[in-house]
């Protein structure tokens, strides 16, 4: 159980770098991190599907 934490501890905080260093708006990365941060294993998989796709990426 410790290694599932692990993980999900070290993916949530690869989401929220990424999202810090995205091209996105200041409010939907405050949103992005609040949901990473709030619901790790949630939040992080719904940033996967639906997070923002790189730094240059327009949607």
């Amino acid at each position: 159980m410790r290694i599932f934490g692990l993980i999900v501890f070290l993916l949530d905080l690869y989401a929220i770098w990424n999202v810090i260093t995205s091209s996105a708006s200041t409010g939907k990365k405050v949103i992005w991190t609040l949901a990473i941060l709030i619901l790790p294993v949630l939040g992080l998989i719904v940033w996967f599907f639906m997070g923002p796709r790189g730094r240059g990426a327009k949607v």
